[in-house]
């Protein structure tokens, strides 16, 4: 039982030094002067956005798993439930802005997941120019002019298409448990999540 909650707070732990590093990353990438937005790639945002977002959850399902004295492959499967369902709800989030029309002109980070998809299918000089042309006195940013020129775009529809499939990869871990209410109850938050238009 000693060994088994170790585990357990080694997992526990590891994530939250997991999340301190992605919190890092996310300052230190934060835009220097003049440049607004990252080149960072999605491959990379999706590496910071675990580590700052999802490490605590994904682990957290593995030392329950753990606790529960399930198999290590199991606990790999809880694992990556928690890690695709933070990726999914995370990719949510982000495209809250793009979703409707009242959300024209709503707030949003420029290097959020739609942002980052579209500075990749049109390049990272296209991208700067149309911050440029959005750009008004001082360092301010007609966001809703963005906004606009990104939902032309193809980076929302990959956004909401990469929230399906880690959705999807979710919803694949759990078919290692039997049909329960818990499960019912976890299918349940992916479905809600990625339920978008």
């Amino acid at each position: 039982m000693i060994s088994m909650l170790l585990q357990v707070v080694e997992l526990v732990s590891g994530a939250i030094g997991d999340m301190v590093q992605g919190i890092y990353y996310e300052n230190s990438y934060l835009p220097e002067k003049n440049a607004f937005t990252d080149d960072i790639g999605i491959t990379n945002w999706m590496e910071h956005i675990f580590l700052s977002h999802g490490a605590l959850l994904a682990k957290s399902c593995q030392a329950a798993m753990e606790l529960a004295k399930h198999d290590p492959e199991v606990q790999s499967m809880a694992f990556q439930y928690g890690k695709h369902m933070s990726l999914s709800y995370k990719l949510n989030s982000d495209l809250q802005p793009f979703m409707n029309e009242k959300s024209s002109g709503t707030s949003f980070s420029l290097n959020c997941a739609p942002v980052v998809l579209h500075q990749e299918f049109i390049g990272r000089e296209a991208w700067m120019e149309q911050v440029k042309q959005a750009q008004l006195k001082g360092n301010l940013i007609d966001l809703a002019k963005l906004q606009e020129a990104i939902k032309a775009g193809k980076g929302v529809t990959a956004a909401i298409d990469l929230c399906r499939y880690h959705g999807n990869k979710a919803l694949e871990n759990l078919h290692c448990f039997p049909p329960s209410k818990a499960r019912s109850a976890l299918e349940d938050i992916v479905y809600a999540v990625t339920r978008l238009p």
